[in-house]
């Protein structure tokens, strides 16, 4: 019987989740770290019992570990990132300048043909590529290096590239985003990238239709047509048919096109999921009312799925990398609040059940599907 693995990580610890393929009953490990803040958990695809873990602290720094047994046990990897000459300097929003920085990993995002290949995004904005399952870290030094480097600007979490999206059908060609800078693609593997923001705009930069500067909170794709990506930005959900070489809204009748997550049906690619939050200085859903909402149509006309959620005086937020979806023939969907709450669909979102409450807030969602 197929099963699920449900990796949450939160401010203080990390925890793991696992079911069989009817997703009703769980079992819940953890906290592993506990006390630590787990950015990230990520398992790999070519080899599910090998995952990665981002813990971070403003006290001791960042750290990074791999299990090789689905996280019973853990270890300590390589922790030094080997940046590759690109020093320079960014300015903040007074002007003045500041060095580039390391400050922690955001995202893990394991090849999809290679056991031992992982890449992280840090914070300050940089992309690394281990070949040696996280020993050792090389920066993919021509991102951060791109001539629209120094006017890049920090979101409201940091200067974070958070999302890193491998074309299954082409390793060679990378998706990132990266709040504020924007999205980028790359072609060759990482040596050289494209700013992939046409279409994008956004009212609070200097020039709303600028190359780079636009605060993309995520990115998602269904793997089975690689060059059609959905985004949730700051403001709007945007749509891209050509791999990023242009963006259309899809906000449609959403009420509110503010929020952090977005994720695409396994098995439908126009079926896409979001969170509407009220507004970027009210992170909670409107009304108080936690809904995820669904579109079947790629956009543009949305359906608020509720049957199991809170619908009154609910006031937690969906971060951006706490949303994740199965690949079971009915397909899970999965998201974890800032209140603490890890929900499950194990219908595409028509019922929601709770998984586990009172965590910790929690930071990231991600699921394996287990043979």
């Amino acid at each position: 019987m197929s099963g699920v693995r449900v990796l949450v990580g939160t401010r203080k610890g990390a925890f793991i989740l696992t079911s069989d393929e009817k997703r009703e009953q769980w079992d819940v490990t953890g906290p592993h770290f506990g006390g630590w803040e787990i950015y990230h958990l990520k398992g790999s695809p070519v080899n599910p019992n090998r995952l990665y873990a981002s813990q971070s602290s403003g006290w001791f720094g960042q750290i990074v570990h791999r299990s090789d047994d689905g996280g019973v046990t853990w270890e300590t990897v390589g922790n030094e990132f080997v940046y590759d000459g690109v020093a320079g300097t960014h300015q903040w929003y007074d002007g003045t300048e500041h060095p580039w920085e390391f400050n922690r990993v955001w995202h893990f995002e394991p090849s999809p043909v290679d056991a031992d290949t992982v890449y992280a995004g840090v914070e300050d904005a940089a992309l690394f590529r281990s070949t040696d399952a996280g020993q050792t870290w090389h920066e993919l030094s021509g991102l951060r290096g791109h001539g629209t480097g120094p006017s890049w600007q920090p979101g409201a979490g940091g200067m974070c590239l958070h999302t890193i999206i491998v074309d299954p059908t082409n390793p060679e060609r990378i998706y990132i985003a990266i709040s504020a800078a924007g999205a980028f693609r790359t072609d060759d593997g990482g040596k050289t990238w494209l700013p992939i923001n046409k279409g994008l705009q956004s009212e609070y930069i200097p020039d709303p239709d600028a190359e780079v500067g636009h605060c993309v909170h995520r990115i998602a794709m269904n793997p089975a047509r690689p060059n059609v990506l959905f985004m949730q930005k700051h403001w709007d959900v945007m749509r891209s048919d050509d791999a990023g070489e242009s963006w259309y809204e899809v906000s449609g009748n959403l009420p509110s096109d503010f929020g952090f997550v977005v994720d695409v049906h396994a098995h439908e690619p126009d079926t896409v999921y979001v969170v509407p939050i009220k507004s970027d200085s009210e992170h909670y859903p409107p009304e108080g009312k936690l809904r995820v909402y669904r579109s079947r149509t790629g956009g543009n006309e949305w359906e608020a799925l509720t049957k199991g959620l809170p619908q009154e005086d609910c006031y937690v937020n969906v971060l951006r990398d706490a949303m994740a979806v199965d690949s079971l023939p009915s397909c899970g969907v999965y998201f974890g609040t800032t209140g603490g709450q890890v929900y499950v669909s194990p219908d595409s979102g028509d019922n929601w059940l709770t998984i586990v409450r009172d965590l910790p807030a929690v930071l990231s969602v991600e699921v394996q599907t287990l043979p």
